[in-house]
């Protein structure tokens, strides 16, 4: 790999408390990223952009706290570093969480409010073809324990809404400057556009 091709991979952190990881690992690695496993303040501070992995959201804001990550990632967030949150990591970036515990944390990543476990319990699981804004044709998403978004700020792009059915109009996608957040996984259907759109948002943001 001559230099030039080594600038262009960008170092992109996954949270690794709790959660999906390998599987964002293994996505992003090959959509052309390098990859570091983010546990502690060092690691954080030493990558590019930061994925946030589908998860328990209450479980990995405590983890966030026990490990003395919480205000370092909002200190990133608000300097700018590009981070990407999918179900769990989407109520993380939220700026206002419903139905979830008094004393769990959240990283005002995005001004939205999400409702965690929006679309019911695990047997509620589901799979839809979605229309995502920047991708041509639609992406094939996952939900599991998903969350949805029930409103989002006047700085607020949504990317994507669920198209019919009892939650028809929902938001599930929606980015503010170098923050993307989704309600499924698109880590987990084989389908890395959605990584591919991440790992060149924090390239461009170097």
């Amino acid at each position: 790999m001559n230099a030039s091709s080594a600038a262009a991979r960008p170092t992109i952190g996954v949270l690794a408390l709790q959660g999906d990881v390998r599987e964002h690992v293994a996505a992003l690695e090959h959509c052309g990223a390098d990859t570091v496993l983010v546990r502690r303040e060092s690691e954080l501070a030493a990558v590019d952009g930061l994925v946030l992995p589908g998860g328990e959201s209450t479980a990995i804001s405590k983890l966030l706290e026990a490990f003395e990550l919480l205000e370092p990632l909002r200190a990133r967030l608000r300097d700018g570093m590009p981070a990407f949150g999918s179900c769990a990591g989407m109520i993380l970036l939220a700026s206002e969480v419903l139905d979830t515990r008094a004393d769990a944390k959240h990283l005002s990543g995005i001004d939205m409010t999400v409702r965690r476990n929006a679309f019911g319990r695990q047997v509620d699981s589901f799979e839809t073809d979605l229309d995502f804004t920047g991708l041509d044709t639609p992406v094939r998403a996952v939900f599991i324990r998903a969350p949805w978004v029930e409103r989002v700020g006047d700085g607020v792009e949504v990317l994507a809404r669920v198209p019919h059915g009892p939650a028809q109009g929902r938001i599930v996608a929606a980015r503010q400057g170098n923050v993307v957040a989704t309600s499924f996984h698109p880590e987990v259907t084989g389908d890395l556009r959605v990584h591919e759109l991440f790992v060149d948002l924090v390239r461009n943001a170097r």
